[in-house]
């Protein structure tokens, strides 16, 4: 399990991010644009898009998606589950971003934002 990393520079959270030509699993922030390489020397190969819309439509592969960030400190409403993967994404009919959370239960997979 992953756990979340911080900027060393803006406290921003990281997030996951391939440098393809190197084969190398890096965290960047998004505010200042600091890059740190993963302390593990796995590369990851996304097997979903990447665009924020359709993570929100593929709620399966989004828990199991390695390179999000996930929480422990969020309980899931519906199955009670003690774990979430989450990251943000626009909101239709809504400006700016929210923080959608995703249960890691397999069997219950419900989405929430904050």
């Amino acid at each position: 399990m992953s756990s979340m990393k911080f900027c060393r520079r803006c406290n921003n959270v990281l997030y996951p991010t391939e440098d393809k030509e190197e084969k190398l699993l890096l965290y960047a922030c998004r505010n200042c644009n600091h890059e740190e390489i993963a302390d593990s020397n796995v590369v990851y190969r996304n097997k979903i898009h990447h665009s924020v819309q359709r993570r929100t439509r593929e709620l399966e592969n989004v828990a199991a998606d390695p390179t999000l960030p996930r929480t422990k400190s969020v309980r899931c409403s519906q199955c009670n589950h003690g774990e979430a993967v989450f990251f943000k994404a626009p909101v239709k009919g809504e400006e700016g971003m929210a923080l959608i959370f995703v249960c890691c239960n397999p069997t219950c997979g419900y989405r929430w934002r904050d």
